[in-house]
């Protein structure tokens, strides 16, 4: 092979390396930022026990850290239009391991809250950057491809966050998570040193009104965008109630919670495998309308079954895990593509149509984990869910009806 021939062949290789490494990165961010609850979520009793809180007062321990997530959404994405994207990146990761940090060492209810919120800002901050550093790189079903990617690392925090926190609450303290948490964020700053990140764009900040009331105009964006946030808010309902529903009401054990967080995982990999290798062919409009039916089926009989009496002893919990995962597993396959095709719709705004569509999403799970927290969990969370589920699906239709008058 002559130098030439060699050369070409390597041109290749050489520019998939910044690719794939920030690949890496902005998947270990989104791990970060999502195993920040599931590493937390088995220990969940014994913090109520141990800082004498309520249940109500625990779980707003999870809500507030969503909350926390979707307020500052906004600013962190004006933050890395106008400045770039490493300036923000880093303060927000060197605020989740601050966060992180003090929280292992936390001794009170207030303290807790108040870190939580904090943290979810930060996390919020990071998981929001590395997704428009994603959408940098990549656009339309080539996006929805590599934004189910970052699902993988989803998956990986959402089961393997609860199967760890599992073994944590079993063998050590829950504030062990913590501490895992904070040397996370760290190694996150770290890679994000040696990656090229896109510059900011400080005059184009200052022109042409806000970006966001532009973006908002556009039914393409919001439709879509409000969708996946629905469907988000399905899985945070149930997130959040678990726990509870696991080990108080099928008398599950700490580390046989964890163990659960696999299936779990393994639901939305498997979500996520779909669309990573169905997407070019079926195309992200009918895998999302394939993912919202089958979230409002599998919650739908949730409800019926927990009020028909079904969801008792050993075949209950073994039912109801199946309809959990199938509620993932809807999700999965929903939120990529509910992601992308929002952000193609409004792909002149770059970082700003990604941090609204962040702020929408983390928005609605956010409210909905608030709300849940005011059921008593006597079946009403069945309601909850079952209603998400389904105005999922009818958001889902009526933006193809819309699409196709």
């Amino acid at each position: 092979m002559s130098k030439a021939s060699a050369q070409t062949a390597a041109a290749p290789r050489e520019a998939a390396r910044p690719a794939a490494r920030v690949m890496v990165l902005c998947c270990l961010i989104v791990f970060m930022a999502q195993m920040a609850t599931t590493v937390y979520l088995p220990s969940l009793p014994a913090v109520m026990r141990e800082l004498a809180m309520s249940q109500s007062l625990v779980e707003m321990s999870i809500s507030g850290f969503v909350v926390g997530a979707a307020l500052p959404v906004l600013f962190w994405g004006s933050a890395a239009d106008r400045w770039g994207r490493r300036g923000p990146l880093l303060a927000s990761l060197a605020l989740f391991v601050l966060c992180s940090a003090l929280l292992a060492a936390v001794g009170s209810a207030a303290e807790l809250l108040a870190l939580r919120v904090l943290q979810g800002i930060a996390a919020g901050g990071a998981a929001i950057i590395a997704r428009i550093i994603v959408r940098d790189n990549w656009s339309g079903d080539e996006l929805a491809r590599r934004l189910s990617v970052l699902s993988i690392a989803f998956i990986t925090a959402l089961g393997g966050g609860q199967f760890i926190g599992g073994l944590i609450g079993e063998y050590s303290h829950w504030q062990v998570g913590f501490v895992l948490m904070a040397a996370t964020g760290a190694l996150a700053a770290l890679l994000s040193m040696s990656l090229p990140l896109q510059g900011g764009r400080p005059a184009a900040a200052r022109r042409g009104g806000s970006p966001y009331w532009q973006i908002l105009r556009r039914p393409g964006f919001v439709l879509p965008a409000c969708a996946g946030g629905l469907g988000f808010a399905t899985t945070v309902t149930l997130q959040e109630v678990s726990p509870f529903v696991f080990q108080e009401h099928f008398g599950l054990a700490v580390a046989s919670f964890g163990n659960v967080g696999l299936l779990i995982g393994l639901a939305y990999f498997s979500g996520a495998m779909v669309v990573n290798r169905t997407v070019a062919k079926l195309g992200g409009k009918k895998l999302m309308r394939t993912g919202a039916l089958l979230m409002a089926a599998a919650t739908v009989a949730m409800l019926l079954c927990w009020h028909l009496g079904v969801l008792e002893a050993r075949p209950g919990l073994l039912l109801f895990i199946g309809l959990y995962c199938l509620t993932i597993f809807g999700q999965a396959v929903l939120f990529p593509n509910s992601m992308a095709t929002a952000v193609s719709d409004a792909k002149d705004h770059g970082a700003h149509a990604m941090a609204l569509c962040g702020f929408l999403q983390q928005g609605l799970a956010g409210i909905a984990a608030t709300a849940s927290v005011l059921l008593h969990h006597n079946g009403a969370w069945t309601l909850a869910v079952a209603a998400l589920g389904l105005i999922t699906l009818l958001q889902v239709l009526f933006q193809a009806r819309l699409r196709a008058a």
